[in-house]
Order: structure tokens, then sequence, then C-alpha cells
């Protein structure tokens, strides 16, 4: 099934036309829970891997045994979908009691190689806002789950370009790490459902001038607001019974629109996504350029624990519901303080990306 955001509640670009200038497209990947072939773009799925490639692993020193099994990552996951909805049964709630942080993997020496843990697949034939070397139609993104590397001691991830069509017997299986520093380092397997969409710059990189205006846009729209509401409650209405009011009021709420701003849906898209802006909703705005030749870096890949959340329901998919976990949060993955990026160099994509967190 595709994935289709609705139009914005407001067309922004009409009411403020300067925004035309910080227009650009993203790629939402809507990811969902599924079992995608190593031929296909997915989140944590099998790899398009050439058999006789060496697979990535971390060479740096750190406890690499002591965890999270990723087997009581897949199985947690499994019994918690499988019991939504209702109670867990004796047996699954021992099984879940039984899953543990520990050091399962004794042998594991700190400085052993410890294989990459795969995190994502993306063809250029799906993603239209995915660019890299020139030749190269396939990113596949690697990194070890254990958040210990570098000076912000976070997960470390890798990025390997490759032409789709110089794979030729893929491997099987597939290696991976079989501990996890925290469960929320480990993506569920999950297809994509790639879908376009436009975005405008972050509020506080616009000049102050524009800021300024669209502050007091929308200002003005919570006056309107709010005028209305003391209209509409002038004359309230009287009912014979509490289940009838309890019925008018929800039927109220229903028909109430939903209070609109810049920030959560005339801006940037939420979710999993490749391209467009990067969000600033935690921190100031903070330049991330190339340390190489000093070129501002885009975000390439967004990785967003929240398909969209309490601020942003404006962006849910026409086809999905808001009540469901699996829409929501669907990978499971949950890196800084919500969102992680990865930002490479539009000047040359090999040199080395950078990581940023919200």
């Amino acid at each position: 099934m595709s994935r289709t955001t609705p139009p914005r509640p407001v067309d922004i670009e009409a009411v403020f036309p300067a925004l035309a200038a910080h227009r650009k497209t993203a790629t939402r990947l809507h990811p969902r829970p599924g079992a995608p072939k190593a031929g296909e773009s997915s989140v944590g799925g099998p790899l398009l891997w050439p058999a006789d490639e060496p697979w990535p692993v971390c060479t740096a020193v750190h406890a690499k045994g002591t965890g999270h099994l990723l087997s009581d990552v897949r199985l947690r996951r499994r019994i918690r979908d499988e019991a939504r909805g209702r109670d867990c049964t004796d047996e699954e709630r021992l099984l879940l009691e039984g899953m543990t942080s520990g050091l399962h993997v004794p042998d594991l020496g700190d400085a052993d190689p410890l294989p990459l843990l795969a995190v994502a697949q993306l063809f250029t034939r799906d993603v239209p806002d995915l660019v890299g070397p020139d030749g190269c139609d396939l990113l596949q993104v690697f990194w070890c789950p254990f958040e210990v590397h570098g000076p912000g001691r976070t997960i470390d991830v890798v990025l390997e370009w490759r032409r789709a069509e110089d794979v030729g017997t893929v491997l099987t299986p597939q290696p991976e790490p079989p501990v996890a520093g925290r469960e929320e380092c480990v993506p569920a397997t999950c297809v994509l459902h790639p879908e376009q969409v436009v975005e405008h710059e972050y509020l506080g990189l616009l000049s102050e001038d524009l800021q300024q205006e669209i502050t007091e846009w929308e200002e003005g729209l919570l006056d309107e607001e709010d005028n209305e509401d003391a209209y509409n409650s002038s004359a309230p209405a009287s009912y014979a019974t509490y289940e009838e009011y309890e019925a008018a009021m929800a039927a109220a709420r229903a028909e109430e629109p939903e209070e609109i701003d810049y920030m959560s849906d005339l801006s940037v898209a939420p979710g999993w996504k490749v391209g467009g802006y990067a969000s600033w909703h935690l921190t100031d705005p903070a330049p991330v350029d190339c340390l190489r030749c000093g070129t501002p870096m885009p975000p390439l890949l967004t990785v967003d624990t929240w398909e969209c959340d309490g601020g942003s329901r404006s962006w849910l998919p026409v086809e999905d519901r808001a009540d469901d976990p699996g829409v929501i949060d669907p990978v499971g993955v949950h890196l800084g303080r919500g969102q992680m990026r990865i930002h490479t160099c539009p000047a040359d994509p090999a040199h080395p990306h950078r990581l940023s967190f919200q």
C-alpha cells in the first residue's frame, strides 16, 4: 500500500511568497513492519551485499558482549505486538522477565571485530532525493549498536555506496552483532513506501523579518479561533441527559480545526526521510560543515523515532490511523533525544559524513 501525506493545511507560499526561495523536496520513507527482500529498499532488512566482499565491522575497543541479545530484542517486540490490546499470558510474562541486559557473549573481547548492524538499504529508483557518488544507485547504511563512539559517545555510522548491477551472488546468511547496547539501537525489519513531499526551511534559519511576519500571522490565527470560540459559546445549548451532552461535545471536538503553525505543519516533515531540511526544534541551529572542504552539509538521511507525533498529526498519511502504534513508532529506534541526521558533503559525497542529533 502506498502512503500519501495530506496536502498542507495552508498554502504557505501563497501567504508568504518569499518562502519559495526556501523550498526543498524530501522523500518520506514511511517504514512499516514487513518482510523485504535483498533487492528492495528497506529498513532493517537483508542487503544486496556481494558474497565475495567482507562485511563491515566495528574495530573500536569497547564492551561488545554486554547488552541486549538481538534475538531477545526481536522476540520481545513480537510478544508485545501480539499482546497489544490484551494482557500478556503467564508464559509471555516469564519470557519478557527473562530478557535482561547483561554479559551474554563472554568470549567476545572488547578489541574483537564486531559485525555492524544493517540499518537501511535505499535504491535511487525508489528515493528521488537520494544523491550519491556518480554511477552509484544504491546506499547501504550500517551502524555499531553501542553508543560509545567518539567524543559524543554515539553510535558509529558507516555508509556504503555501490552500483546494484555490479552485485553478483548475494551474501547469505548475513552477519550481525549478537548484542546491542540498547534495544532502541536495533531497527525493526520494515518495508518502505517512499513519497516525495515539499518542505520549507526551519523557522529559525529564515530572515528575522520573515520570522516576525510568520509569527504575527500565527498569532492572528489564534486570535481568530479565540473569537470564534467566544461566539460559539455565547448561547450554550441545554441537554436532556448527560449522554446527549457527551455526544454533542464529541461531535464538536471532531469538527474543531487543529491549531496550525509553521513549525509543526508547514515546514519540516517528521519521520524517516531522505533529503529535505533539518529541524532544530530542541536546540539552536548549528552549522554542519564538511570537515575536509568546509562546504555546508545538508541531511542525507534523517532517522526519527516518530512518523508523526502530537505536534505534527497533519503529516499522518491518509491511509493510516493515528491510534496504530505501528504507524507512530514503526521502527523502534530512538537515538539522541529522538532524532539523528546523517549529513554528507554535496561537493564530494566521498568526504566523511557527520551526524547531528535532536
